[in-house]
């Protein structure tokens, strides 16, 4: 409180302080008075406004230094968006559940309802006697217990207890009136029962005498049946369950909150401490297919990534398997915008719907093919054309069997023509290769290399034929230049689909004399390929630069990734910077075969657990696929027992040509010269090349073309073409002589 006389006192101060110092004594109430009544900085007591500060000017701009800085602006703040504003960055919820807007996913759902009423219907009626046995043989005590409840029910046993209190109690008043009320009970009670039996025993003759046979068997079947349920005991049921539901927890915000709290996050553990949630929900958690979905926003500078890190502990703070927690990023929201789905089972472990091509039917590339289910049992589709694929694990995680299955897809198109390489060599892609593939090696010794680089070198020639014939074709037949369903129908166009697998294809790429060549050609197919209807799939278990060459995994389309160990791995598969968005491949566990994320279909990072198809089941697949083609005229190459014409290279060799043309005596010589004399050597081969032929042929070889001046009509002329000096190098390294050439 103040007093009285503190102004007096105030005043006296102010004019001494003032008379020695020349300075100014502030009176403090009415400095934070007038503070509070005006937001304006340049109101404050004290707070003068220099000559060179301007309306609006922060205290920085200020000449006087002691000017206050009003950060947020009390009108803007209060402002902030409208209404429509706010309706219009809205996120609305779907009316209708998932899987009641996909007709596929309506038909699963409704398929297995279906299955579990018909399972349970079979259950029950193939043990329908059993039971039947059960309650005539409990129908005995049944009748007993009927007919002493009855008895009890007559006698108003129930007022029995209260009875015996009041005689307790010595009072004789309320014992003459509760037991003039039971003897009404008891006479109303008996009349009841004693018309009961005699309008019971009627019916049961008059059933007995007038009835069919069938309603006599009936009706003491239904009274025998009653009373055998009347005499079951508590602990030993009649009926057993026909399925056995998983028994999930339900997912509440306080489990949520308990698990996020676990992982030692900083910012979650200081808000929880405070007593905050350390999460703020924005929606409820609802079931989501086999499962249920919490999402919401997570403290500020924490991430989606921090919590997919720790994903096992957050299993652990949920108390579910690690297989049935899967925290995932929104891509459209901020980073720290946190979906958390958990299932009722593990995702290896659940029962999946049956893949639709595992007995019948057939593929066109051209369409999405079901190949896999994500975490709520939906299936997810892949396209095969149009794209080149690489597939990236650690071993034994399920690489080969997902190649394999995409490969059968392949194969269930009587069009395609399919060329498989087990660069691994144990017969994993047998099945398939031997079945219906044009062209199929398996293991890495010399044979099965030659093989493979001679065929890689007729899909290149393949590959530029497809390119002419495409260019070639009216517009309105093909107008966006790439191979249509409709064109690999035409079998004189040549332009079916041709899909490459090669499992272990580090094999390829390292070897120490050939590794250059199928790069070269591989990058070539994976750049040019998709749009003439080739496709290449490559699976590798190192996948790092030199087994996955950046030209081929910056180019591939479609990715799969199983578990993989690092962040390196893990972006070379799925694309620069995947790790730091969350996608990452290293949160899988070992007993997570098979699941990988996905990025194709022009989404972004799925998991999926692909379909699971062993060796004898691809055998029935492959057998399929081959009496189709075998219908359709269109088996050939290995299936058939067909070798290549030569399979262990060119009849030429280039850089031989190349020595036979230039003589010793042209150290440099212009790469159109050495074209037009290598057309003349070998026309059926050579015939057609350019200056860009040449270079890129001898690109594999480590020979690049270089600047070759020539004096023409007394000026000289630059051009590219070839020092013959590197030839001869590289020829000798290559055999093993110095003094070759």
């Amino acid at each position: 409180m103040k007093h009285p006389d503190d102004d007096e006192l105030f005043n006296r101060l102010e004019a001494e302080m003032a008379a020695d110092s020349g300075g100014e004594v502030v009176d403090l109430n009415k400095a934070r008075s007038a503070r509070s009544e005006s937001p304006d900085p340049t109101a404050r007591p004290g707070a003068d406004r220099s000559a060179h500060s301007r309306p609006g000017e922060s205290g920085t701009e200020s000449a006087d230094p002691t000017t206050a800085v009003m950060v947020d602006s009390p009108t803007l703040k209060a402002a902030g968006p409208g209404y429509l504003g706010r309706l219009a960055a809205a996120q609305r919820r779907p009316v209708l559940p998932a899987w009641l807007r996909s007709l596929a996913e309506l038909r699963t759902a409704s398929a297995w309802v279906a299955r579990h009423y018909a399972h349970v219907a079979g259950y029950h009626a193939l043990r329908a006697p059993v039971y039947a046995a059960r309650l005539t043989l409990q129908a005995p005590t049944g009748a007993a217990r009927f007919v002493g409840g009855t008895m009890r029910w007559v006698a108003d046993r129930e007022g029995e207890p209260v009875r015996l209190a009041a005689v307790r109690r010595e009072d004789a008043a309320e014992y003459l009136k509760l037991s003039r009320q039971r003897d009404g009970r008891v006479r109303l009670r008996t009349l009841v029962t004693v018309l009961g039996m005699f309008v019971g025993f009627g019916l049961a003759l008059a059933i007995y005498v007038l009835a069919p046979d069938w309603l006599q068997a009936v009706s003491v079947s239904a009274v025998v049946l009653a009373l055998g349920a009347a005499g079951r005991r508590a602990d030993e049921p009649v009926i057993h369950r026909a399925v056995e539901l998983p028994k999930a927890t339900k997912l509440t915000s306080d489990i949520v909150l308990r698990a996020l709290g676990s992982l030692g996050i900083s910012a979650i553990s200081q808000a929880q401490a405070k007593g905050r949630d350390g999460f703020e929900f924005t929606a409820p958690i609802t079931r989501d297919g086999p499962g249920w979905r919490a999402e919401g926003n997570l403290p500020y500078g924490v991430t989606v990534t921090d919590i997919i890190e720790r994903r096992e502990r957050l299993a652990s703070g949920l108390r579910r398997p690690l297989g049935c927690v899967w925290p995932e990023a929104v891509p459209d929201e901020h980073t720290g915008h946190l979906v958390l789905w958990v299932g009722d089972q593990d995702m290896n472990k659940a029962k999946k719907p049956a893949w639709p091509l595992v007995k019948s039917g057939t593929v066109d590339l051209f369409k999405p093919v079901a190949y896999g289910t994500d975490q709520r049992g939906r299936w997810v589709e892949v396209t095969l054309m149009y794209i080149a694929g690489v597939i990236g694990a650690i071993p034994r995680m399920g690489k080969t069997f997902l190649l394999r299955l995409l490969l059968l897809i392949a194969a269930l198109d009587p069009r395609a023509e399919l060329h498989t390489y087990d660069m691994k060599g144990t017969g994993d892609l047998d099945p398939v290769g031997n079945a219906v593939s044009h062209r199929h090696a398996a293991g890495d010794d010399d044979e099965s290399i030659a093989y493979a680089l001679a065929d890689f070198r007729a899909l290149r020639e393949e590959l530029r034929r497809r390119t002419k014939v495409i260019r070639s074709l009216p517009r309105d037949i093909c107008p966006e230049s790439k191979v249509t369903s409709q064109l690999a129908d035409k079998r004189s166009l040549g332009l079916h689909p041709i899909v490459v697998g090669v499992d272990e294809c580090q094999v390829l790429f390292e070897h120490p004399d050939h590794g250059k060549e199928f790069e070269e050609i591989a990058t070539d197919l994976v750049k040019r390929g998709p749009a003439t209807g080739i496709v290449v799939l490559l699976a590798t278990q190192r996948p790092d630069a030199k087994s996955l060459p950046t030209g081929i995994s910056a180019n591939a389309s479609a990715r799969w990734c199983l578990k993989v160990m690092g962040q390196t791995e893990n972006d070379m598969v799925l694309g620069t910077s995947q790790y730091k968005r969350g996608v990452r491949a290293t949160m899988f566990a070992w007993g997570d075969k098979g699941i990988h994320y996905f990025v194709g279909e022009g989404a972004d990072a799925r998991i999926v657990a692909s379909v699971y198809v062993d060796a004898p089941g691809a055998e029935a697949i492959a057998a399929r696929a081959r009496k189709a083609r075998e219908k359709a005229g269109l088996l050939s190459g290995h299936a058939l027992g067909e070798a290549p014409e030569t399979v262990t290279g060119p009849s030429h060799d280039l850089l031989a040509d190349i020595l036979a043309v230039v003589p010793a005596s042209e150290a440099k010589v212009w790469s159109e010269t050495v074209v037009a004399r290598l057309a003349e050597l070998r026309p059926e081969v050579y015939g057609g090349w350019d200056p860009d032929g040449l270079a890129a042929a001898l690109k594999p070889h480590g020979v690049s073309t270089i600047q070759v001046g020539r004096r023409v009509d007394g000026k000289v002329v630059n051009r590219r073409g070839i020092d013959r000096s590197h030839i001869t190098s590289v020829v000798a390294e290559r055999n093993g002589k110095r003094d070759a050439g």
